[in-house]
């Protein structure tokens, strides 16, 4: 009797078994999903409050895109323009600027525009005579244009050299510009 009382524990143990090995199995799987949800919110949660930061911020950053938008309107020639009309447009303006600072326009030529990022880098070639103060003048005021003339390069020369060159009499000077402005690319 005792064996057949001993194998019957011993069955119903087996059975306990069999049946709590899938609970187990379960326990251990929500543990581990558990760890590892806990791991990806902790990862996740930098992100979220940054997001959040964001968020609160929109009009703030809204405002600063606006105010970004109208710089980029004042450096640049729009993008409703395309690149020929840009430099033809700043060519013109150019020469302008340099004649009322008195310096005679030789020659000005639009070079093609050059692929820079979101824009066209349109150069533009100058040569102008004139005295040291007409120089000078055009270059006080190409620093104050919108959009804005970048000078690259400046070569001034004196025709004949120094010792040509009078005392009493203010020289004239020959200068080449070379000019970039910046078209905005749609």
């Amino acid at each position: 009797m005792k064996i057949a009382l001993s194998r019957e524990r011993m069955l119903v143990g087996a059975s306990a078994i069999v049946l709590l090995l899938p609970l187990i199995a379960l326990g251990g799987y929500i543990v581990h999903k558990h760890q590892w949800a806990q791991a990806r919110l902790e990862e996740l949660l930098p992100r979220y409050a940054r997001l959040s930061g964001l968020e609160a911020q929109r009009s703030d950053i809204a405002a600063t895109l606006a105010r970004a938008d109208a710089a980029r309107a004042q450096y640049t020639y729009p993008s409703t323009q395309d690149a020929n009309q840009a430099g033809n447009a700043a060519q013109q303006r150019i020469r302008d600027i340099f004649s009322s600072a008195g310096l005679q326009v030789i020659s000005s030529q639009v070079l093609p525009a050059k692929d820079e990022k979101n824009f066209d880098r349109i150069p533009i070639m100058v040569r102008t005579e004139g005295e040291m103060l007409a120089v000078q003048s055009a270059l006080a005021v190409l620093s104050s244009q919108v959009p804005v003339i970048v000078i690259n390069d400046l070569d001034v020369q004196l025709p004949g050299g120094l010792a040509n060159a009078l005392p009493k009499v203010a020289p004239r000077l020959t200068v080449t510009f070379s000019l970039t402005v910046l078209r905005e690319r749609s």
